[in-house]
């Protein structure tokens, strides 16, 4: 059984009593980003003012997420399908290129069907029919992306405990439990002269970054995240994978030392051992008695 408001049961009771009186709806989706941004769109061809959001008629066009019910904790997936055009930006990217580059990794999706005075009028109320996260990104073309959505029962498959001890950290770099500052260990660069997709030269380069993770900050790459797979002082970075466009000379990153999650580079480089949350002194398995 969904809740919803008494003023909508009222105008399901009034439709019912009243055949040719049609219901009018709208299907309101909410995608929020890795960094906590929020995204709202509608499938009608007119904005849609709920809850304290503007759902948008013009943005990526959502197909999909259907609502299901069922008996005990099944886990419900769903592959849906995202239209995006060029104009569509995420944090300065095509929506397209942010989804394949994981702005949206785990995000939470919500579908409402807000139900409407009549068409293009005020809102009386809503049900939300689905409420999950994305689960992965299958495929992405040239116009759409077909992505695998999972319910919040998915959490129930976690593997407990949660923290498992291992000779490595289990801490991610810059979280709450590691403490450490991005800022403290970051550095503003730009690319330099025969950089590619795949390798950043920058003259400025830390031997630290490597592991580490680098934000564009302007050109055709802006917002787009990439890991750097190794880095040289003085000469540059190579990714670990390429860039969804070659970066222009002079464009701007920022980028943060990388972490191993060993003790060793716990303690020589971030000077953090006391919030270490490894296990470097278990005895592998076969040594265990």
């Amino acid at each position: 059984m969904k809740n919803t408001t008494a003023a909508v049961i009222n105008l399901i009771n009034a439709a019912r009593a009243a055949p040719d009186a049609p219901i009018a709806f709208a299907e309101c989706f909410t995608f929020i980003t890795t960094t906590g941004t929020q995204y709202t769109w509608t499938n009608v061809d007119y904005d849609v003012d709920f809850d304290g959001f503007i759902f948008l008629a013009n943005g990526p066009l959502v197909s999909g997420l259907k609502y299901k019910g069922s008996v005990g904790l099944e886990v419900d997936k769903q592959q849906i399908t995202i239209a995006a055009r060029p104009t569509d930006v995420i944090n300065g990217a095509p929506f397209l290129v942010a989804l394949r580059d994981g702005a949206f990794d785990g995000a939470p999706v919500y579908r409402d069907r807000v139900f409407l005075a009549g068409p293009a009028g005020g809102v009386v109320g809503a049900v939300r029919m689905f409420q999950g996260r994305i689960s992965t990104v299958d495929s992405v073309g040239r116009t759409q992306a077909t992505v695998t959505v999972a319910s919040d029962l998915v959490t129930l498959d976690y593997d407990m405990p949660r923290n498992l001890f291992s000779p490595t950290c289990l801490h991610t770099l810059y979280d709450s439990g590691c403490g450490m500052v991005r800022g403290t260990f970051s550095a503003d660069g730009v690319v330099g002269v025969g950089s590619t997709a795949a390798s950043i030269f920058w003259a400025g380069a830390r031997a630290g970054d490597a592991q580490g993770s680098l934000v564009f900050t302007s050109g055709a790459n802006s917002n787009v995240r990439a890991t750097v797979k190794a880095a040289g002082a003085g000469v540059g970075y190579s990714l670990m994978y390429p860039l969804p466009f070659a970066p222009a000379i002079g464009d701007s990153f920022n980028v943060a030392f990388g972490c191993d999650h060993t003790q060793g580079t716990c303690t020589s480089k971030f000077d953090n051992l006391a919030n270490f949350r490894g296990f470097p002194y278990v005895p592998p398995p076969q040594m265990a008695y």
